[in-house]
């Protein structure tokens, strides 16, 4: 099955995830003059914000990746791809509730539940194409154990409690995880000879 399809879709429901999340920022309006004081109750919401549109970039980014050195998909792949799709699409929920609460311990640990099964619906779709494409395929030997996405899991693992500990620590290992993600991954380019 040509993964053509799949690619459009895909990229279609990432675009409207990010506006969505986008259109969460709403304006303020005051009497009389506007000034940047206005602005400050918005500033969980931006952060809340910044931090879903890098999550979503960077899943966006590798489903790119992941696809590209595939050579064909299954059926079993197009049904893993719409779970990861479904579980992006509550990203803008999560990140709403988060910053319109200023970070209080319930929404960081939905939206770390969210990141958490993220992560599992990734592999999923990566274990699902591997299986279209061979154990011998260059997907298969490009990603390996997937290290990378293990040890994110763990750390959403961690984080997910730790927001009732801690809501602050929980928050900065989501930011780890983007930021350890942020750092393009070479193994896929690298075994395309890219």
């Amino acid at each position: 099955m040509s993964k053509g399809r799949l690619e459009a879709f895909s990229d279609g429901v990432f675009a409207i995830i990010i506006t969505i999340m986008v259109l969460e920022l709403a304006v303020p309006h005051a009497e009389g003059v506007a000034t940047p004081e206005q602005l400050l109750p918005l500033v969980p919401v931006f952060l809340s914000y910044v931090l879903s549109f890098v999550y979503v970039g960077i899943y966006w980014n590798n489903h790119h990746h992941l696809l590209h050195s595939c050579k064909r998909v299954s059926g079993g792949a197009l049904w893993a791809n719409l779970f990861q799709l479904f579980w992006l699409s509550l990203i803008p929920f999560t990140s709403a509730w988060m910053g319109e609460n200023s970070f209080a311990a319930w929404p960081v640990a939905l939206y770390g539940a969210v990141l958490w099964m993220c992560g599992v619906a990734y592999y999923i779709l990566e274990r699902t194409l591997i299986a279209a494409n061979g154990k011998d395929s260059l997907l298969a030997s490009a990603v390996g154990i997937d290290v990378k996405g293990l040890l994110s899991m763990l750390m959403y693992t961690i984080a997910v409690p730790l927001a009732f500990v801690n809501r602050w620590v929980a928050c900065a290992l989501y930011v780890l995880v983007a930021l350890m993600w942020f750092i393009p991954d070479p193994r896929i380019e690298r075994a395309l000879g890219e």
